[in-house]
């Protein structure tokens, strides 16, 4: 059922970009719109890992320079019969922690100096877990594919709305109303698909991660620690990545918790305080 939700999702998204190419230039814009959605996600699935990466200054680590969280993933790796991702630490104060690759043998695990200060033993694994769970799910790339695309609709969307203040494809005002209103739907559309997947895949991540570490009220507790520390101390980060961490790391008004990547907290801790192993 998930997997259904999610292709539909995928395709939703695919579908917006073609109509939005569509009332920008016809047919010839739905071929157009289908090859950058081609290439962007060829993009992101050969560089994404590398290009976030080094947006946040991640620096690998290894048993010997960090034992303790080398030895928290490589012990969970393990135990979910993963290949041991490369690990890597930020040096940022707000805790949080995010996983990148294009799939379980080019994966990554990224945790900032932060989380490492706040977090014990038990509520590392828990986000450890988490994370591993979004990499064994393939999320890293789903969610990247999202983003990718979302962002592409953005775009044409722009230029739509661009090609209506200067009378692009006009017939007798037919096409400049569809642009129009394109150019306002499309990208509310968009983002709207992107927030139902990575919802869904934080809900899964939640689930299968504490499963795969056996302590659900740890995760929680990791939860409550890093939401809180996030919205007093907000992380720096492009919001074009915000789907990756395992909380929202942008400062949470009203209007973005509307329109965030991830779920609420107190739900996703409900959910993890009623679970039995």
């Amino acid at each position: 059922m998930n997997t259904i939700k999610l292709v539909l999702l995928l395709s939703s998204l695919a579908g917006i970009l073609m109509i939005v190419g569509y009332f920008v230039a016809g047919r010839v814009g739905v071929a157009v719109a289908f090859i950058i959605s081609l290439i962007l996600n060829f993009g992101s699935y050969w560089y994404s890992d590398r290009i976030v990466l080094k947006m946040y200054g991640a620096q690998e680590v290894s048993a010997q320079s960090s034992p303790e969280l080398y030895d928290t993933v490589r012990d969970l790796a393990r135990k979910a019969d993963l290949p041991m991702p490369r690990v890597y630490i930020m040096a940022q104060e707000t805790p949080n922690a995010f996983a990148t690759g294009r799939n379980p043998e080019h994966a990554a695990v990224a945790v900032t100096t932060g989380i490492m200060k706040i977090l014990d033993r038990n509520e590392l694994s828990g986000v450890i877990a988490h994370e591993l769970s979004h990499i064994q799910n393939r999320d890293t790339l789903i969610g990247t594919v999202a983003a990718t695309m979302a962002g592409a609709v953005v775009m044409v969307a722009t230029v739509a709305r661009w090609g209506a203040v200067f009378g692009l494809g006009e017939d007798g005002g037919g096409r400049t109303v569809g642009l129009i209103a394109t150019a306002i739907i499309a990208p509310v559309a968009a983002t709207l698909v992107q927030m139902a997947i990575s919802r869904s895949r934080e809900y899964l991540a939640d689930e299968s991660g504490a499963r795969m570490s056996g302590k659900p009220k740890a995760l929680a507790g990791a939860l409550a620690k890093l939401s809180r520390e996030a919205q007093r101390k907000p992380l720096d980060a492009n919001p074009s990545t915000a789907h990756l961490f395992i909380v929202n790391p942008l400062s949470g008004n009203m209007v973005m918790n509307l329109f965030s990547t991830h779920p609420p907290v107190e739900k996703r801790i409900e959910r993890l305080m009623k679970m039995k192993l």
